[in-house]
């Protein structure tokens, strides 16, 4: 059976075209149902220069990027052992913990896209699909199934990969940096492996097998952004290629999710706050599909399989927070679901992960983690709190029913693993080597008070022997949209900050999805407001605890994080020294009045509909950055825009660019000869991807403009980036 990845809630890892203009890989609203790879750390004698990705969770963006490696090497000097061979019987979370504990990790990388099916493992080496014996897959010893340089693309990488349920194909998407285009290759595997088919634009793609045995291939076709056709095919013999489900209404989006049992292929169809989902049969897909419940407005839930009972993750009922709920099989419908599990209040879901006797639910609780371990024989429930320094789950695969393994990480940690096994009840962390990160700095969960007495999470990170904080830069981030958690992933330039003296502040205002459904609700269409008052009271509580000063304060914000970064800039823009803003949404306004534009009809949930609804324009109005820009002192700003981004296009942010210049030139003539004017830098970069996230040429720009406007010297800083990144 192929292996199956425990993202079961991420519906947006490729579908959700609406992240455009706003972005970040998103909320459950927006859930794209898993991708079945995961991230492995891969301890190495050398450094192999690979992708870096960090999967994204439920309340992320909806895409993939190429990212870099780096390197541990200055951090963790270890002396070489010579390593000894592990012995067969052992299971594999004591394989890992093994070479945990006996490899030195002077250097390590993150591999993505790695899938596991029967005992071979596939991915990508170089520029090839290759697979290798499972025992083999930390050696060189790989087969080469396809070539990527064949599809004549610049620095193609693959974003995904399925395996045939026989083996006797394997399905790969391959992307570009500079693009969110896909092509979807089909290669027959045999004693001289060939390419079968290929399919543009594909977004989400499953493999099942009919009665016959014969392979079947289900995917979606993504056209402007906007996923509405399904698609499945066989090959060989019997090749055809037909369309199976096309959605009529282009607000929502279609997405396939494989259940872990591979019992059921579901077709999610979506919007931000309405789902529906159809069961294809695993073992008679030429059967029609059938409906577990109809669309209702305001309802999503999300499937999984187990035993003929369906689990289902829904906000259906009250609180209209994220619950539990189960129902045979045979009887889908929403009267028959029966409450199983809920959340406590303040509790955002990340994740989900059905094993043969348990469920296990990643939660994020008043802004530290948890897991919660079910039983299902006897309904028992097991609450894990994490680590503290814990900031973000990385999900891993797991073939093995007697452990849930996946990692931990924050913006200034590498990941590090974790694995739950269930006959001892127990949660084991990696050992050996500590990272001396945990020493020299500091995570601390503040609370800053709102001004209508709501209290916002707040993420601080440190130098442990730093003095008169008040005299340190801060670094705040911003992003509350569409119900997602800022990024906490680990950022090798992040850390590098803190080293160098930085306060790292993550600000996780209503909007978002920290709190759950209704921290979300609250930052949404007419109370938009509260998210810009959540940002300021945040920077003002930081202040008044002794966390540097406006003048050495600055902002960092992306895609339609940008929507509250330039609205602060507009009414409170003394609090921040320099803003760094990337791919960001600037113009509220004009974007929702263009409905040519492909993702307007799909933002219409978060932003109103300005078109139709003078409230919701009148409302827009007040916090539209663009709207509202005028002549008075501005903080410095660098804006990174994307030459053909079609999620956040670059017109209004050059003319977004263009107003802002003209409102300083007039503020500027009514100041005196000392006056310094702020820099305004757009910096704009080839391509068609929404945010390359890991340019270099971006870190090293942004992290440049940062110092220059502090007057901070940056040469150690760049030198210690060095050891991260290969220039």
């Amino acid at each position: 059976m192929q292996q199956k990845t425990k993202l079961f809630l991420q519906v947006l890892k490729y579908s959700i075209p609406h992240l455009g203009k706003c972005m970040q890989k998103q909320p459950l609203n927006h859930c794209n149902f898993a991708d079945h790879y995961y991230n492995r750390i891969k301890l190495k004698k050398y450094h192999l220069t690979k992708y870096l990705q960090n999967k994204p969770k439920i309340s992320e963006l909806a895409r993939n990027i190429p990212s870099r490696s780096f390197s541990c090497k200055d951090l963790q000097p270890v002396k070489q052992e010579n390593e000894k061979p592990l012995p067969e019987n052992m299971d594999a979370f004591e394989k890992v913990r093994a070479r945990l504990e006996t490899q030195p990790q002077e250097e390590y990388e993150i591999i993505n896209v790695e899938v596991k099916h029967g005992g071979f493992v596939y991915y990508q080496e170089g520029c090839c699909l290759v697979r290798s014996k499972d025992e083999e897959a930390d050696n060189d010893n790989y087969e080469v199934l396809f070539n990527l340089e064949e599809l004549k693309l610049d620095q193609p990488f693959i974003d995904c990969i399925r395996v045939a349920p026989d083996e006797k194909y394997v399905a790969a998407k391959i992307r570009t940096e500079d693009s969110e285009a896909s092509t979807c290759v089909v290669i027959k595997l045999s004693d001289q492996p060939v390419m079968e088919a290929s399919f543009p634009n594909v977004s989400s793609f499953e493999w099942v097998k009919d009665e016959e045995d014969e392979d079947v291939l289900f995917y979606t076709f993504q056209r402007n952004l906007r996923c509405n056709d399904v698609y499945r095919a066989t090959f060989g013999d019997n090749k055809r290629n037909e369309r199976f489900y096309t959605e009529k209404d282009p607000s929502y989006f279609v997405f396939l999710y494989l259940t872990k049992d591979s019992r059921f292929l579901t077709m999610n169809i979506m919007n931000k706050m309405t789902s529906e989902v159809w069961l294809i049969d695993g073992l008679s897909p030429w059967d029609p599909p059938v409906l577990i419940q109809k669309r209702i407005h305001g309802v999503l839930y999300y499937v999984e399989h187990r035993d003929d009972e369906l689990y289902i993750l829904t906000n259906v009922g009250e609180p209209t927070e994220f619950k539990l709920m189960r129902t045979a099989a045979d009887t889908p419908a929403i009267m028959n679901w029966d409450l199983f599990f809920t959340m406590k209040r303040n509790t955002k879901v990340i994740d989900l992960d059905m094993f043969k006797d348990h469920c296990v639910l990643f939660l994020k609780h008043s802004n530290l983690l948890y897991v919660n371990v079910i039983g299902l024989a006897d309904d028992s429930v097991r609450s894990l709190k994490l680590p503290p320094w814990a900031c973000g789950f990385i999900m891993d695969t797991n073939s093995d029913p007697k452990n849930c393994p996946f990692q931990l990480c924050s913006p200034i940690r590498p990941p590090k693993y974790y694995t739950y096994k269930f006959a001892e009840g127990k949660l084991f962390e990696e050992t050996g080597h500590e990272d001396p990160i945990t020493k020299t700095s500091r995570v601390l969960r503040l609370e800053a008070k709102s001004k209508d007495g709501k209290l916002v999470p707040m993420t601080i990170f440190h130098k442990t022997d730093s003095e008169d904080l008040q005299k340190k830069p801060l670094l705040v981030h911003v992003y509350g949209a569409y119900g997602m958690d800022l990024k906490m992933n680990f950022r090798p330039e992040r850390r590098v900050l803190v080293d160098d003296g930085w306060v790292l502040a993550y600000c996780h205002v209503r909007g978002g999805g920290e709190l759950g459904l209704q921290w979300h609700a609250d930052g949404r269409l007419t109370k938009k407001l509260n998210g810009l008052a959540d940002l300021e009271a945040c920077i003002k509580t930081l202040h008044g605890q002794g966390f540097s000063q406006p003048s050495l304060t600055t902002l960092t914000a992306f895609s339609a994080g940008g929507v509250l970064a330039g609205a602060l800039c507009n009414s409170n823009p003394q609090l921040l020294r320099a803003v760094t803003l990337e791919a960001p949404f600037l113009d509220v306004l004009n974007t929702m009045m263009d409905t040519t534009l492909p993702l307007t009809l799909e933002e219409l949930e978060e932003w109103g509909n300005p078109s139709s609804d003078e409230k919701y324009k009148n409302y827009i109005k007040r916090y539209c950055p663009y709207q509202n820009i005028k002549p008075q002192h501005y903080p410095s700003i660098h804006i990174t825009a994307y030459e053909n981004d079609e999620r956040v296009p670059l017109k209004g942010i050059v003319s977004y660019t263009e107003k802002l210049k003209e409102a300083i030139m007039e503020h500027t003539k009514g100041t005196g000869e000392g006056y310094q004017a702020p820099n305004i830098i757009l910096d704009i970069q080839p391509g068609g991807n929404h945010v390359i996230e890991d340019s270099h040429k971006k870190i090293t720009a942004q992290i440049k403009f940062l110092y220059e406007e502090l007057g901070l010297d940056s040469t150690s800083v760049f030198e210690d980036l060095k050891k991260y990144l290969k220039f």
